[in-house]
C-alpha cells in the first residue's frame, strides 16, 4: 500500500491508515506567501494580500444552476431584488437542467419550465435547454450533467471564481480556479449583484508522485486521501493537488480528483493549470483568463505526500466515502446491480476504463448495469471512438456484448434518486455499486 508522510504547521500527529507505513511527521516553517486559492481570492476581491479566515467580497465570474435548485434561486432574487429586476450580467449565469429531467412527473417538468421561463425573461445566453424528452438527441442545447457541461462548453477557467447551487461545483476546481457550491440564497444574491461574502479557506498539500499503474484511475487516489483525512478531515479547506502523478493526469481525471473534495468536507478542490489545461481549452473560450500559482513561500495548514506507485484500487464501503476497502478485500461482497454514470463517473474516460475490464474479462455481466453518458458529448463517445486494444469496437459494441443495459439519456439519472420513474432508481432495498471510475 502508499507510503505517506504527513507534514504539519501544527503539533506533530498522524491519523492512522491501515495496511500502511506510518507516515512521517514533520513540523513546517512559519511561511509567508499566498496559496492559489487565496491568490484567487485576491484577485476578485482587488485586494494584495489575504489570509485564511478574512472575509471578503469576491466578484464572480460564472455562476451556474440547475433544475433542482433554479427555481428557489429565482425566487429568492425576485423577492429580494423584484419582479422586473434584471440579473447582473446574463453571460455569466449557466442554467443547465440535468437532474430530474427523463421523467413524468409533473413537479419536475414543472422546474425546467420555470428555469426555462426566466431564462427567456432575462435572455440569459447559457441556458441548456431540452423541450423533447422523448428523445434527448432532438434537442441540439440540451448537454447533460452540469459539472461536465460547464467543462466542455468552456466555463471553466483558470484563475477564475466560479459558484454553483450544487455541492459538487467543486469539480471546476481542475481547472485552476476557485470553484465551489452555494446555498440558493447565496444564488439569488449572487444573481441580482455579481458578488458573494466568502472565508479565505485556509488549504491542505497534497503532493501525490510516481508513475500512475494501470490499474488505478483518479477515483483510487481521491478515495485513498479521504480515507486517511476522513470525510471531515477538509472542513472549509482548499484542497490543493500537485505533484508529478497530477501532473500526468487528463483533465477529466483531474475533475474526478476535484469532484470528492466535497466528500472530505473540503471547500474546493484545486490543481494548478498547465498544458495540459490549455490544450483542454483550445477551441472551447474566447475569453482571456489568468492562471495562478502557489508561492513556494505559501503557507500550509497541512502537506500529505503520497507515493501512487505503491497503492492498490480502492472503493468507498456503505455508509460513507471515508470507508476506505481493498477492492480484492470485497470480491465476496453480493451485488444486485451495478450503476456507471454520475458526474464522477460519467465521463468518457471512465466507461473506456469499463469497457476495458469488460473486455479483458470477456464474461457477461451477472447483475443489471447501467449505463448512464453524463452529457450529449459522452453519448456520442461510446458510439463513436473505438477501445484501446479492442481491435476497433466501441464502448457501446462491448457494454452490449457484455450484456450491460444500453447507453441511456444523458443526466444524473439515479445517483440523486429522483422520481420513480427515474432511469435505474431503485424502489426497494438493494445491495448496488455506484461505479464511478
Amino acid at each position: 500500500m502508499a507510503t505517506s508522510s504527513f507534514i504539519s504547521s501544527q503539533p506533530s500527529f498522524h491519523i492512522p491508515i491501515p495496511k500502511q507505513n506510518k507516515p512521517s511527521t514533520k513540523i513546517m516553517a512559519v511561511k509567508t506567501g499566498m496559496t492559489m486559492t487565496e491568490k484567487i481570492f485576491a484577485r476578485a476581491s482587488e485586494r494584495t494580500k489575504l489570509s485564511p479566515g478574512e472575509n471578503v467580497w469576491v466578484n464572480v465570474d460564472v455562476l451556474m444552476t440547475h433544475d433542482v435548485c433554479g427555481p428557489g434561486v429565482i425566487g429568492v432574487f425576485k423577492k429580494e431584488f423584484g419582479d422586473d429586476a434584471k440579473v447582473w450580467d446574463r453571460e455569466k449565469v449557466v442554467i443547465i437542467p440535468d437532474h430530474y429531467i427523463f421523467t413524468s412527473d409533473e413537479r419536475a417538468n414543472r422546474n425546467v419550465d420555470i428555469i426555462r421561463d426566466f431564462s427567456n425573461e432575462q435572455n440569459i445566453k447559457y441556458f441548456y435547454d431540452i423541450t423533447d424528452r422523448s428523445n434527448f438527441k432532438a434537442n441540439p442545447d440540451y448537454k447533460g450533467v452540469c459539472h461536465i457541461a460547464l467543462a466542455q462548453e468552456g466555463h471553466c477557467r483558470p484563475g477564475e471564481i466560479l459558484v454553483g447551487t450544487d455541492s459538487h461545483t467543486c469539480t471546476a476546481g481542475a481547472f485552476g480556479q476557485f470553484a465551489t457550491g452555494i446555498g440558493n440564497t447565496d444564488a439569488g444574491f449572487v444573481l441580482g449583484t455579481g458578488k458573494l461574502l466568502l472565508k479565505v479557506p485556509p488549504t491542505l498539500r497534497f503532493v501525490l508522485d510516481g508513475e500512475m499503474p494501470d490499474y488505478l484511475l483518479a477515483k483510487d487516489l481521491i478515495l485513498q486521501i479521504i480515507g486517511e483525512i476522513s470525510v471531515s478531515g477538509a472542513t472549509y479547506k482548499a484542497m490543493e493537488f500537485v505533484g508529478t502523478t497530477i501532473e500526468s493526469l487528463s483533465m477529466e481525471e483531474r475533475m474526478t480528483l476535484c469532484n470528492m473534495a466535497i466528500e472530505a468536507g473540503g471547500k474546493n478542490g484545486i490543481v494548478p493549470a498547465d498544458a495540459t489545461t490549455f490544450k483542454y481549452l483550445e477551441g472551447k473560450t474566447s475569453l482571456s483568463h489568468e492562471p495562478v500559482y502557489s508561492d513556494a513561500q505559501a503557507g500550509y495548514v497541512a502537506e500529505y505526500r503520497i507515493d501512487v506507485t505503491k497503492l492498490e484500487p480502492l472503493v468507498a464501503k456503505p455508509n460513507s466515502p471515508d470507508n476506505r476497502g481493498l477492492a480484492r478485500e470485497c470480491k465476496d461482497v453480493k451485488l444486485d446491480r451495478v450503476y456507471i454514470g454520475s458526474c464522477t463517473g460519467g465521463k468518457t474516460e471512465d466507461f473506456l476504463a469499463a469497457a476495458r475490464v469488460l473486455l479483458a474479462s470477456g464474461d457477461k455481466v451477472k447483475v443489471p448495469t447501467y449505463i448512464v453518458p453524463a452529457t450529449q458529448k459522452v453519448w456520442m463517445d461510446l458510439y463513436t471512438l473505438p477501445v484501446p486494444g479492442s481491435g476497433g469496437k466501441t464502448c457501446s459494441q462491448i457494454f452490449e456484448q457484455a450484456g450491460c443495459n444500453s447507453p441511456n439519456s444523458p443526466s444524473c439519472g439515479a445517483c440523486m434518486g429522483g422520481p420513480l420513474d427515474t432511469y435505474a432508481r431503485m424502489n426497494e432495498p438493494q445491495a448496488s455499486l455506484l461505479v464511478n471510475y
